[in-house]
């Protein structure tokens, strides 16, 4: 069977234009801007009806959420301190206060994950309001340097301390 020109060129037309699409899907061509995100939860890993007291020494139940959009795999860790309003952390600088504990993971390009934290509510470094901020940082390790570095994406929660 002899193809005639029309049908040579469309064919070859499909050929180059499969060929384009799978080298851009091998060498994977950036989808946009790269980014991070992280998400607070309530206890049942749902946005509002956050708790407004806590006591001193108890642990809390919340969930936090974080999102890889940065067009490779990472490893993260969400570093959670007690600050009050003057020791929030900014998207150039953490937060001053020490670290009461943290979670690491892994994450795929474009994968979220939620997960159920237990948090311990106290009290360390220069605290002394009844109302402070639970603040969650979200870091990255960076495989060049060796460092964590600070994404500059956090979130908290204002809660009134008990005893």
């Amino acid at each position: 069977m002899i193809l005639d020109d029309e049908v040579f060129a469309v064919i070859m037309a499909i050929v180059i234009i499969g060929s384009v699409l799978g080298v851009i899907s091998i060498i994977g061509v950036s989808s946009g801007e790269r980014f991070t995100a992280i998400g607070l939860l309530n206890e049942e890993c749902k946005i509002g009806s956050y708790p407004a007291q806590v006591n001193i020494g108890s642990n809390l139940t919340l969930c936090l959420y974080v999102y890889n959009h940065m067009d490779r795999p990472i490893y993260y860790k969400i570093i959670y301190k007690v600050g009050s309003n003057n020791t929030l952390p900014t998207n150039t600088s953490p937060s001053p206060e020490p670290v009461i504990d943290s979670w690491r993971g892994l994450l795929n390009n474009n994968e979220n994950l939620t997960m159920k934290v237990e948090i311990p509510v106290r009290i360390v470094g220069n605290v002394s309001s009844s109302r402070v901020a639970l603040i969650f940082e979200l870091w990255i390790y960076d495989i060049d340097s060796g460092n964590w570095i600070y994404t500059g994406r956090w979130v908290h929660l204002y809660v009134s301390l008990t005893r």
